[in-house]
């Protein structure tokens, strides 16, 4: 497990990160959403290691990171721009990390490498950027590690090796408990392969929940209603926005399914449905509620 504990870090007159509480299961995929100066990387960095915490702290089972040998090996760090070995090719930057991390899996790593169409005899300094980026990524699940710290990494990549990369995650974590931390300005890059997710801005977690939960806990429903004056009967609903077009009304209420279905009935609507929530509106809504706008803060609108 990933703990961070009021972890702050400052450059100069900037705070990046401002005293963050965060935990990261075993086994899970965690999410960080945010604009770019969100602080993101800088999450990602305290965690590897990479930058000391000014203020709080940040571990691994328990153990510190920063300038702890033992702990780095349990990880692998992907940079939003990768770093190779000027003149390096894939099978050298392979034997590199097979000589840093004890269970660096060659044979699957060479394998992977023809499975992606990537040479192993060319220099990666004449990859191209999604190229060097599945380079990357197949270094770290074949290290054989317990977390994969991914930096945009699904930036630059085009959808099929998305679902790839995606896939190459989800059979590690079947079969290794692998624990993926994938910080990304896109929110809907990572709906489909997140079990929590964290929205990061300003240097603070804005909202910080799991999937699930947030979509087990709001609803969208769509209805018409026989008199306008029956709208009086969803009254005990906690609704959270209302939007009209015509007759047709469109509501996102908070709470449980069950009870939403009861009051909806008991209000005998010419008809009504409940339409699942994307991940990007679960967001708007709970923003919203906080009186942030959303649409700023990820998309920068």
């Amino acid at each position: 497990m990933i703990e961070a504990s009021k972890l702050t870090k400052r450059f100069d007159d900037i705070t990046a990160l401002d005293n963050i509480d965060a935990s990261i299961k075993e086994g899970e995929v965690f999410g960080l959403i945010g604009t770019n100066g969100a602080g993101k990387s800088t999450f990602l960095r305290c965690a590897a290691g990479i930058y000391r915490p000014d203020e709080g702290s940040i571990s691994i089972d328990g153990e510190e990171i920063f300038e702890n040998r033992s702990v780095k090996q349990k990880f692998f760090f992907i940079s939003d721009e990768q770093y190779f070995f000027s003149n390096a090719n894939s099978l050298e930057m392979g034997s590199y990390y097979k000589s840093i991390y004890p269970s660096f899996d060659m044979g699957r790593y060479r394998k992977l490498l023809s499975d992606f169409g990537l040479s192993e005899k060319r220099k990666i300094n004449t990859f191209s950027k999604g190229m060097k980026k599945q380079t990357a990524v197949l270094l770290a699940v074949c290290s054989g590690t317990e977390y994969i710290f991914c930096d945009e990494t699904f930036d630059g990549l085009d959808p099929v090796m998305r679902q790839a990369v995606k896939s190459l995650f989800a059979a590690d974590m079947a079969n290794r408990k692998l624990t993926p931390v994938i910080a990304s300005h896109n929110l809907r890059e990572l709906e489909d392969i997140c079990d929590h997710v964290g929205l990061l801005h300003r240097g603070g977690i804005l909202l910080s929940k799991d999937i699930i939960d947030l979509k087990l806990n709001i609803h969208k429903v769509q209805f018409v209603l026989k008199k306008d004056e029956d709208e009086e009967k969803l009254s005990p609903l906690n609704i959270i926005k209302r939007e009209r077009r015509g007759r047709l009304m469109t509501f996102t209420i908070r709470g449980n399914q069950g009870e939403i279905k009861s009051v909806m009935e008991s209000a005998d609507p010419v008809f009504y449905e409940l339409i699942p929530l994307s991940l990007e509106e679960i967001f708007i809504s709970e923003t919203e509620v906080a009186g942030y706008d959303v649409k700023k803060i990820i998309f920068g609108e």
